[in-house]
């Protein structure tokens, strides 16, 4: 049987596509305050300029491929049970090859019933526009978690934790919560290893290697590491 491997992946291994970050200098963050398009106050203040903004998103996605880290973490699908689970709103990771991937924050590639959260709908290349609905007559919004929501794929994320033999984290320096909360579902002694350039503060992690390199330059490094657990 092969061993469960959970892959956590942050927007650092994205940002290698070429894909910004929020936090980075130069940043979506500067062009656009958080409260202007990432919160549900600014959905019902200035619909469209919130549609705008993550259409412009989804185009920069559809221009992206996936890197060598999204590849790396595919391929090992041939060694491990793996389980990929992502901040991340893109989907390098399904591109890449990677067959199991929740999604903490949304979907770039979907949008949802304003009314009903389970009514979810792929976008692909499509611009969302005021005016296009789900079947309960409601305007469709992006399947995005704002700032401020809850997020409804945290308890599966933190049960998948708890199932891991071995634990990656690559393109995240676990500061952002809840999310960077799942680490504390690990359990005690598990091989675990930050890929990330970062500073981190999850002390805690008894098993824990840091690997100070970006997702893409740090791979070599981690398959490496991994081989001794196959």
């Amino acid at each position: 049987m092969k061993k469960k491997l959970v892959v956590f992946t942050g927007a650092g291994i994205s940002a290698e596509s070429g894909i910004k970050t929020f936090r980075d200098a130069g940043g979506l963050w500067e062009e656009f305050r958080i409260e202007d398009v990432a919160t549900f106050e600014a959905w019902t203040n200035n619909r469209d300029l919130v549609l705008e903004f993550y259409n412009n998103r989804r185009k920069q996605v559809l221009e992206a491929e996936p890197n060598a880290a999204h590849l790396f973490i595919a391929e090992l699908e041939k060694t491990f049970d793996v389980q990929v689970i992502t901040q991340n709103v893109d989907d390098l990771h399904e591109r890449a090859g990677s067959s199991k991937v929740l999604h903490l924050h949304g979907e770039l590639m979907k949008a949802r019933s304003s009314v009903d959260e389970k009514l979810i709908y792929s976008l692909h290349d499509k611009e969302l526009k005021v005016g296009d609905l789900c079947e309960k007559g409601s305007q469709l919004r992006p399947h995005i978690v704002w700032f401020g929501e809850l997020v409804p794929e945290m308890d599966n994320a933190n049960h998948l934790a708890t199932q891991a033999d071995l634990f990656v984290v690559i393109g995240t320096s676990l500061n952002v919560y809840p999310a960077a909360g799942v680490v504390n579902y690990v359990r005690p002694y598990i091989h675990t290893w930050l890929l990330d350039p970062g500073e981190f503060n999850f002390y805690s992690v008894k098993e824990l290697k840091h690997i100070k390199k970006t997702a893409v330059h740090g791979v070599d490094d981690l398959r490496l590491e991994l081989m001794k657990h196959m």
